[in-house]
Formats: structure tokens, C-alpha cells, sequence
């Protein structure tokens, strides 16, 4: 197939497909007329490319998955550069959820004290809304 055709069933553009080709992860492969020529393999690649960003993960590091599936396994994850990505990005998720926990913790504990010091008196009136206007008399 196509470049075109290609990026289609990716869901993705030609010019994402060229950028991924100039970057090693798409093969570079021309037919005698010069068009690039893709088959179902490289739509599998792109598949895992785009998986793995949906994730989180940038670019470089799907490069092992792409690998991996290059190298003829059936799954872009069972190699061992795989795994060692998937733990990295494991640790690198478990520290953002406890930064997370950590100011959510601050957050709460403002809101605790915002709520403990609030006086009971009535809400401010609405600048926009303004006094009931009587009928004037005859």
C-alpha cells in the first residue's frame, strides 16, 4: 500500500508517517516509481507506535517494541528491551501518582483550614443583581 493509504488506516497523516521513517521506526522502502510501498506489517508497527503514545510513552521509547515486532515476535512487548521500558515507565508513573497523592494532600488540607476559619455571615451580594425596583406611584 500507499503512503496515503497507510496513514488512513492508522488513523494518522503521511507527514506523521515520513516523520516516523526519518526517525528509524517506519521502514523506508520505494517502489521502482519512487512511491513509498508499506504492507501489514508496518500498519502492526505503526498500531503499537500509537498504542504505546496513547500511554504516555514518548517516541524513543517505543523504539524496542518496534524492534521487537521487526525482529518477528508476535507481540511488540515480549523482548527484553520491552519489559525494561514498561518498568521504567512504571517507576516513572508511580513517583507523578505520588507527587499527585502529595498535593492533593496540600490542596485538602488548604481546603480544611479555608472552611475552619470561615465566618457564618451572609454571602456578598451579586454585584450584577441589582435591588427590586418599586412601580412608581400616581
Amino acid at each position: 500500500m500507499r503512503i496515503g493509504e497507510l496513514a488512513e488506516r492508522a488513523g494518522t497523516t503521511a507527514r506523521t508517517l515520513r516523520y516516523y521513517e526519518s526517525r528509524g521506526l517506519l521502514p523506508a522502502r520505494r517502489a521502482v516509481n519512487g512511491y513509498r510501498t508499506y504492507d501489514e506489517s508496518d500498519l502492526r508497527l505503526l498500531r503499537q507506535i500509537r498504542t504505546l503514545q496513547d500511554f504516555g510513552f514518548d517516541l524513543e521509547e517505543t523504539r524496542p517494541f518496534v524492534e521487537c515486532l521487526r525482529a518477528g515476535h508476535p507481540a511488540g512487548d515480549v523482548c527484553p528491551a520491552s519489559l525494561a521500558v514498561y518498568r521504567r515507565k512504571l517507576t516513572e508513573l508511580d513517583a507523578l501518582i505520588d507527587q499527585l497523592r502529595s498535593v492533593r494532600a496540600q490542596v485538602g488540607a488548604q481546603l480544611a483550614q479555608a472552611e475552619a476559619t470561615q465566618t457564618v455571615a451572609p454571602p456578598p451580594a451579586c454585584e450584577l443583581t441589582a435591588p427590586a425596583q418599586q412601580e412608581p406611584t400616581r
